[in-house]
């Protein structure tokens, strides 16, 4: 399958001198419509309709659910399958794999629509000025589907649906990526509001080092007294728009305080290539997004990218490495 990664010639200049200053100044950016909702981001939410069919009709032959919904957009049938069965499926729709417990038949999806957002041009185009020309996709990224209340299974609890507690993801990585440059690019699908759970960050928290964080159920989480809460920004975005987040940069969601809406939102990362990922388990599945000094190098089959993971997955099921550098029994944590 062709490129969608832009020759040379094709590179733009995204942000202004005063946008870098200001990433650099505050440890985050916010970056209205970058891309296009429609011919950029609906290609995904069509991949995800296509997985939620087949979830549906599985619960349905089971006897999970009355009926499959089928003809409810994506959100409403989201949400009425999880409310009815009383499940959440936050792996089948994830582009990674979990940090524990991964099995040969482990959930992950690899579909070419997500590859192609990872190496959207336009995206490429805003990661290169800031990182420069060589750019990996470090393959630390997720999907969320952020769930109203009614629809989380407590039972299970995961950050792929719940609130994400306050954290750096330089945190959320291994010590070796502790000198790597590790641009975060988050990416509401659909309107991320103050309502429904968007982002909240700590304006120049990145110049404080790492943090300690204590392992809990739904992930990493730095606690609450090591935090400014009284400097916390809550960023609303529209689909299109980017937020750029140093690796340092203290944050966390809100709560979906409504009833009828999921906040869905990607978060991809990106680093000069050659340095360590953070997750060496997960390397390989990482790519060379762009290269002005060895273009070949660049990743241009979605095809073999899932091939990738999906290696990786055999492995891990295997081998049941460490991902996590913190402990429960810190004083931080007590």
């Amino acid at each position: 399958m062709a490129s969608r990664v832009s020759p040379p010639e094709r590179r733009f200049k995204v942000l202004t001198p005063a946008q870098k200053d200001q990433f650099h100044e505050e440890g985050y950016l916010l970056v209205e419509d970058l891309l296009d909702p429609v011919r950029d981001l609906q290609p995904v939410l069509d991949e995800y309709a296509e997985i939620l069919d087949g979830i549906a009709a599985d619960l349905h032959r089971k006897g999970l659910l009355r009926s499959t919904h089928a003809g409810l957009p994506l959100v409403e049938r989201l949400i009425a399958v999880c409310s009815e069965s009383g499940r959440n499926f936050p792996q089948h729709f994830d582009f990674s794999l979990p940090q524990k417990d991964i099995r040969h038949d482990t959930p992950i999806h690899l579909g070419p629509a997500v590859f192609h957002t990872l190496a959207n041009a336009r995206l490429l185009d805003l990661v290169e000025d800031l990182i420069g020309p060589e750019i990996f996709s470090n393959p630390v990224q997720h999907i969320r589907f952020k769930l109203p209340e009614r629809a989380i299974d407590k039972s299970s609890p995961s950050g792929l649906v719940s609130r994400i507690p306050w954290h750096q993801d330089n945190g959320v990585v291994m010590p070796e990526a502790d000198e790597a440059t590790i641009l975060t690019v988050w990416l509401p699908l659909n309107p991320a509001t103050v309502r429904n759970g968007c982002l909240q960050v700590v304006p120049r928290s990145h110049r404080q080092g790492i943090t300690d964080h204590c392992p809990t159920s739904v992930g990493l989480m730095i606690p609450d007294r090591l935090v400014p809460l009284d400097r916390a920004v809550a960023v609303p975005m529209r689909p299109g728009s980017a937020l750029l987040m140093d690796q340092r940069t203290m944050h966390s969601s809100l709560d979906n305080l409504t009833d009828d809406e999921i906040r869905i939102s990607m978060d991809l990362r990106y680093q000069p290539v050659g340095q360590p990922s953070g997750r060496p388990a997960f390397a390989p599945a990482g790519f060379v997004a762009r290269s002005a000094a060895r273009p070949e190098s660049v990743l241009r089959d979605p095809a073999v990218w899932a091939a990738r993971w999906l290696e990786v997955r055999e492995r891990l099921a295997e081998d049941n490495p460490v991902f996590n550098r913190w402990s429960a029994d810190a004083t931080a944590c007590a």
